[in-house]
């Protein structure tokens, strides 16, 4: 009886093992078979054909100016495409050339009170994008992106202008590099 015993747990354990080995066989040729590509940047350049990026400084042409909005702008768009590509920018002949303009700036009463006060307002901000892709022309536009943020009235615009506005400034940034470089 023990005879017997022995001899099925050793069928048992040769079954077992050339059914884990069918199965890693099979997994090794759906892995090699399949290949999985994934850019933790964001960005789908192709590289051989695109070196350069020229992002020109955007002008502050909205009727509401707060000064610094604009430089903050413009370096965090470069920021970036520095760090999230491997573009090498330039000044002019760039393979893809990005500028525009800062056409709003504007604050609204987003939230009003039952005595009709208002009790939040809203940032918003509207930069006007020529995207030209010297390599691909069929990628090229010319469009408007927006970003927004609230604050309670009980503050002043001054004491959280320019947290809004980095907000929003990195909101923008944002969405003209998936619009331009990240093709989602």
């Amino acid at each position: 009886m023990d005879l017997i015993n022995n001899d099925n747990q050793h069928s048992g354990k040769k079954s077992f093992r050339i059914g884990a080995i069918c199965f890693l066989a099979v997994a090794l040729c759906v892995l090699t078979a399949c290949s999985i590509s994934y850019k933790f940047n964001g960005a789908s350049i192709d590289y051989t054909k695109t070196k350069t990026i020229q992002i020109a400084d955007f002008p502050n042409r909205s009727s509401y100016v707060w000064g610094p909005m604009a430089s903050m702008f413009n370096n965090q768009l470069k920021d970036v495409f520095a760090s999230h590509t491997h573009l090498t920018q330039v000044k002019r002949n760039g393979d893809l050339k990005i500028d525009g303009e800062i056409t709003q700036y504007s604050q609204r009463n987003k939230a009003v009170t039952n005595e009709g006060y208002s009790a939040q307002a809203e940032l918003s901000m509207t930069v006007n994008v020529r995207f030209t892709n010297n390599v691909n022309h069929s990628e090229d536009f010319e469009r408007s992106f927006t970003a927004t943020s609230t604050f309670e009235t009980t503050q002043s615009l001054t004491s959280v202008q320019e947290e809004l506005v980095t907000e929003m400034v990195e909101d923008l940034a944002d969405q003209i590099f998936n619009a331009t470089v990240a093709n989602w």
